[in-house]
């Protein structure tokens, strides 16, 4: 039994199909055959059977399966803390939703590494559909955000500790001399849906609050993604369409006249953020560290307070947020 082999059940008991590990591997699907095969041999189970449409896992492949993906992920995170044990010390890996990213990441962060010693971050925004497998794979320490979906491995829980940190609330706002500004509610989402919805540059995921509303509404607006959720903010202030804001972000504008909350059916819609990890201690010390540290009354004073973090910046084919220093 070697880790190649284990790597490559693991993620055909993840995906279902050996085509798709071939893929994540980005080796041959014959390679994947050979390594299953091997262990298939070692072990004495043939592990998984064709199915349709893919394929299902013997009781022997699912009680591997656990331990495969846990297997493979101690040693990835191994590997990393060895290679990074001299120039990133200390370094908190952080995966978050864009929307958290934006509006929280720069002052609930920039507390923390005030607070705790030698940490040091670096925040990566990716999709809220990704979440919870980037942390299976010790992509990174710690998700923020939108709450990941508890990932199911061959039929059992793997193991992901959520913890709710911050409650807000989304309203519809548009220019103060935009027509749905006339509108008394409560106004039917239909008469929304012939008019711009701005958003940032993730629109509005299904795993999220959000989505979540919108589906039980029934509706799947059009929206225009802009780079950040300030640019769809500015959009519906310069009358162009509206946007679904967060609450705080927008209160003092809401008092002033600049945006007017249009009544929709069903909103204000709530949403809570989470801090997750990968529970029994099989995170690092500073990812528990900074799951405690999220639900404090100091850390919730920063987030919903005003300024902090300067947005997103793409490195790559990734989306970094950038702190204040």
């Amino acid at each position: 039994m070697t880790l190649s082999q284990l790597r490559a059940f693991a993620l055909v008991a993840r995906l279902g199909s050996l085509h798709a590990a071939a893929a994540a591997l980005a080796v041959s699907e014959p390679a994947v055959s050979s390594a299953l095969a091997a262990l298939r041999k070692d072990l004495g189970d043939p592990l998984f059977v064709r199915a349709s449409g893919g394929i299902a896992l013997t009781p022997g492949g699912r009680a591997l399966a656990d331990y495969a993906q846990e297997i493979v992920g101690l040693a990835d995170q191994a590997r990393w803390e060895v290679s990074h044990a001299t120039t990133d010390a200390g370094l908190l890996r952080i995966v978050a939703t864009a929307p958290f990213a934006e509006h929280a990441a720069g002052r609930l962060l920039d507390l923390f590494t005030k607070r705790v010693p030698g940490a040091s971050v670096d925040v990566v925004v990716e999709s809220a559909a990704d979440i919870a497998s980037l942390l299976l794979d010790r992509a990174y320490d710690i998700a923020l955000g939108a709450r990941p979906a508890q990932p199911v491995l061959a039929g059992a829980d793997v193991g992901l500790e959520m913890v709710p940190f911050l409650r807000y609330q989304r309203v519809f706002v548009v220019a103060a001399k935009h027509p749905l500004a006339a509108l008394h509610g409560p106004v039917p989402l239909a008469r929304l849906l012939d008019r711009p919805w701005f958003a940032g540059p993730s629109g509005i995921q299904a795993e999220t609050d959000e989505g979540r509303w919108l589906a039980s509404m029934g509706v799947a607006p059009d929206v225009i993604r802009l780079s950040s959720e300030t640019d769809a903010l500015a959009a519906a202030r310069a009358g162009e369409g509206l946007t679904l804001a967060v609450g705080h972000i927008v209160r003092a504008e809401l008092q002033t006249g600049v945006l007017v909350r249009v009544p929709v059916v069903g909103t204000p819609v709530s949403g809570l953020w989470w801090a997750s990890t990968l529970d029994h201690g099989r995170t690092t010390s500073k990812a528990k560290a900074l799951q405690r540290f999220v639900t404090s009354s100091d850390a919730t004073a920063a987030m919903v307070a005003p300024g902090g973090s300067r947005g997103l910046e793409r490195r790559g084919s990734k989306v970094h947020v950038a702190l204040w220093s």
